[in-house]
């Protein structure tokens, strides 16, 4: 029997898909904003699931919630009504503002749901995404997804996308005609570089999509629950959108998708969308969990505060000599290289904090909602000694 760290981690080399390219850690188990490696080495998750985990790890909410709902029902698709998912989906519902919503399993579906929520709505076939932007590897949501590292080995993908600046209004209304179903964007964008909409560009873009007779989806995937700072990133805009895409931390880590659909949207009709786990109510008491603890406590308006700190704090203290720019909102903090980004990634794991990249030379830090000052200020003060002196 294989029992070793080395041996588990070669066999999972030795078998894995060659999809991803894999650290040189194990991680074995996790509490709040923590994770430990098969060798007993603690470390600061800034890694968060790819912000799945808002809440950390072994939330006591979550955990609890999973625990009673596995002994109860795990599965029940949606060709029967279940408790648990009405409860979720109303909750759901009333924290966006919006009637309808469907459960699906990941991001990527949420992007595929919305995409074929507009044309269903509309009637029309064209979507317009931003450049820079990321919204999954499934055709679909690949099609809409900016960057060509992701999309040439596939091509040629769905017909009628095009690509427009992010924060240029002017391109996006140029790009917009009669044959236009949706314009799909993110309020932060995420994958690309953590690049914040700018002041009144939603709110623009919506009203852009209301004289064209276009939908206004909004991705959320990473940004929303919490993570910069309100409950959803699209609610200080002052926008309302006609399609919502949510996923990741939806349910404490569980695999969990959702599009919401506003009045513009409509409704599926029978027939023409489904999923067979959208909705189990496994993932539902998870994600019960979770909106209620973000709504009961100071988790978000704590994530609004502290970010800000840590942002002030990095432009303050990073040197411009390795640093060209602090960006983001929140917990959703991007730290743009001069140089690549890699060794700063080891350099941080080396010395205990495990963080992200958002293309080759930004650092992307997503510490879980519930990190405490002391392991936040750790990750800070790790950053810029590795930044500023190389360490």
């Amino acid at each position: 029997m294989l029992n070793t760290t080395l041996e588990l981690s070669r066999l999972e080399d030795t078998h894995s898909s060659g999809a991803y390219v894999k650290r040189d850690v194990q991680i074995v188990r996790g509490q709040g904003a923590r994770m430990e490696d098969a060798a007993g080495r603690s470390y600061i998750d800034c890694v968060s699931g790819h912000g799945a985990a808002n809440l950390g790890h072994a939330h006591p909410a979550v955990v609890a919630a999973v625990q009673q709902q596995a002994g109860t029902l795990i599965t029940c698709p949606e060709l029967f009504h279940n408790p648990v998912r009405a409860q979720y989906q109303a909750a759901l519902c009333a924290a966006a503002n919006m009637p309808r919503v469907f459960l699906c399993n990941s991001g990527a579906e949420a992007v595929e749901g919305a995409l074929k929520a507009a044309r269903l709505a509309t009637g029309r076939p064209g979507i317009v995404a931003t450049k820079r932007g990321f919204h999954g590897r499934t055709l679909g949501a690949l099609s809409a997804t900016w960057n060509s590292h992701y999309r040439a080995p596939f091509e040629p993908l769905l017909p009628a996308v095009s690509h427009v600046p992010f924060n240029n209004i002017d391109r996006l209304v140029a790009a917009l005609d009669d044959t236009t179903a949706a314009v799909l964007v993110e309020v932060v964008q995420g994958e690309g570089g953590v690049h914040p909409a700018e002041e009144g560009y939603l709110r623009a873009v919506q009203e852009a999509c209301r004289a064209n007779g276009a939908l206004l989806i909004v991705d959320e995937i990473q940004t929303g629950f919490g993570r910069t700072g309100s409950l959803f990133a699209h609610q200080p805009e002052g926008i309302q959108p006609d399609v919502l895409c949510l996923a990741k931390s939806i349910a404490g880590g569980l695999a969990m998708g959702a599009v919401l659909l506003g009045e513009r949207a409509g409704e599926f009709v029978p027939g023409t969308h489904g999923s067979t786990f959208g909705g189990n109510p496994l993932a539902c008491a998870a994600a019960l969990a979770v909106l209620d603890t973000l709504q009961t406590t100071h988790l978000v308006e704590r994530a609004r505060t502290r970010g800000a700190e840590a942002l002030a704090h990095f432009r303050a203290h990073l040197s411009s000599e390795t640093v060209r720019d602090v960006r983001g909102r929140g917990f959703m903090i991007g730290i743009e290289l001069r140089g690549k980004v890699a060794p700063a990634l080891r350099a941080l794991q080396a010395h205990g904090v495990l963080a992200l990249s958002a293309g080759r030379t930004v650092l992307r830090l997503l510490p879980p909602l519930v990190i405490t000052d002391e392991d936040l200020w750790q990750v800070v003060s790790t950053v810029e000694e590795v930044l500023n002196n190389g360490i």
